[in-house]
């Protein structure tokens, strides 16, 4: 009986073991994401005229945004 508990134990340690290196390579590729984004908004305040089409896209998603709502009130579905 006690071979079988400290094969269980054994079992869960490695269970333990294995979610833990998933949630470091989650931790590190959530950073390097962040350092991503980071990067990808810097490149963009260096480009000529990027508050320009910073308010291009704001008016475009908030024309979606209404257009959605519209349709969502009427009931259609949009594809």
């Amino acid at each position: 009986m006690k071979g079988s508990k400290q094969s269980r134990t054994d079992l869960l340690e490695k269970k333990i073991q294995a979610i833990i290196n998933i949630v470091k390579q989650l931790l590190d590729e959530n950073a390097y994401l962040k350092d991503l984004a980071v990067g990808t908004l810097e490149t963009i305040k260096l480009m000529p005229d990027y508050e320009d089409a910073i308010k291009k896209l704001k008016e475009n998603l908030a024309k979606k945004s209404s257009e959605t709502e519209k349709t969502n009130a009427t009931g259609k579905t949009s594809n």
